[in-house]
């Protein structure tokens, strides 16, 4: 019976090896979080004014008008950064889906705006994909490794990351609604009673895409005619759209807790993100 010994000995080792290359691996990427979140300080510009005054949104379009009017208040603290917690589904596979479980963090600075979402993705049972996506002082990168030490994809600086992630950051603002206040520089043209054109630009950058707004005033969708996508090996840009759902109350403003986007095809529509805030932890400007 000494061989059963030496194979219970063998699946020991492998056991004791794979938890210390897991736990070496969550231990380098938290290392290289902590790094991207100094870079992320580091570019923060003060606030010149800490509360908003219904009276700066009087020249905007009337769909923008409803839209702060539902979510904000006179006197709201202006947000300079928030942390958000999530979970979700990715899909990994577009031509078959398939829907991978996720959690993330995500930091968030609105003067200079900027954001780093650390994910990890449950490709394989025990065996989690770690992603950064990130806008970094106008720099844009993509980072997935297995395990956090395996690079599965690496996409860094650049034109078209920055574009596409500045295409995020924008979008994503109706979970920090005063940022898209005219005073970060956001520039606002109306298309029709429900719909208007949105622009941000940070540095070199500039990006403009179309929101459409409920009944209520709330931001229905997000949409963008060209954002850059990696296929293979090349980038392309092709049409994007974001959805923003189950609006709720936190300090003081509408935010939506639900949200999914998706690419939109010449084959049809193909969704690979949908997403629950869990937590909010804003962070305020000091009158």
């Amino acid at each position: 019976m000494s061989w059963i010994k030496w194979i219970v000995v063998a699946i020991a080792i492998v056991a004791v090896c794979g938890i210390s290359i897991k736990a070496y691996g969550a231990w380098h990427w938290n290392e290289s979080t902590k790094a991207m979140l100094a870079r992320l300080e580091a570019a923060r510009k003060p606030l010149s004014s800490a509360t908003y005054d219904p009276k700066e949104i009087e020249s905007l379009p009337l769909s923008v008008q409803r839209y702060f009017r539902a979510v904000l208040k006179a006197g709201q603290p202006m947000i300079s950064a928030v942390t958000l917690t999530q979970t979700g589904t990715f899909n990994m596979n577009e031509a078959e889906p398939s829907w991978k479980p996720f959690t993330a963090n995500q930091r968030v600075t609105t003067n200079r705006p900027g954001f780093i979402w650390d994910a990890r993705i449950a490709m394989f049972p025990a065996v989690p994909v770690h992603v950064h996506d990130a806008y970094i002082a106008g720099e844009g990168l993509l980072h997935a490794s297995l395990l956090g030490l395996f690079t599965l994809a690496d996409v860094t600086g650049g034109r078209d990351a920055a574009l596409g992630e500045l295409m995020r950051y924008l979008p994503e603002a109706a979970w920090y609604p005063t940022a898209l206040l005219p005073r970060y520089g956001i520039i606002w043209e109306a298309i029709d009673d429900t719909s208007a054109h949105a622009t941000i630009s940070d540095g070199d950058w500039r990006v403009t895409m179309t929101f459409r707004f409920t009944n209520d005033g709330l931001i229905d969708t997000v949409y963008s005619e060209g954002r850059s996508r990696s296929v293979g090996k090349d980038i392309t840009t092709m049409p994007w759209q974001g959805r923003f759902k189950n609006y709720e109350e936190r300090e003081g403003m509408k935010v939506p807790l639900y949200g999914e986007v998706e690419w939109l095809t010449p084959e049809g529509s193909k969704p690979y993100f949908r997403g629950t805030v869990t937590t909010f932890a804003f962070e305020f400007a000091k009158p």
